[in-house]
């Protein structure tokens, strides 16, 4: 097995891990997880981020998307003046 194969199935399992720790969570257990993984800004949080955004990037619509991106837009180059 490659070294990427590796990684790969890694990654799923990971994405799978974090899937199943936040399964029952409800909407407010939810919001609290992402307002804990932002507030603690531990760099081990940010594949449990990703995940999350992937769950609502595929579950919302395309002008829900844009204003994702918008506000994307809008954080980086807040960012960057800060």
């Amino acid at each position: 097995m490659s070294m990427e194969g590796g990684l790969i199935h890694l990654n799923l399992d990971l994405r799978k891990a974090i899937i199943s720790n936040i399964s029952d969570n409800d909407q407010e257990q939810l919001a609290l997880t992402i307002i804990d993984a932002i507030q603690n800004g531990e760099v081990k949080m940010l594949p449990g981020l990703g995940v999350l955004f992937e769950l609502i990037w595929k579950q919302s619509a395309e002008d829900q998307r844009q204003d994702m991106i918008e506000a994307l837009e809008l954080g980086v180059k807040q960012s960057q003046v800060t």
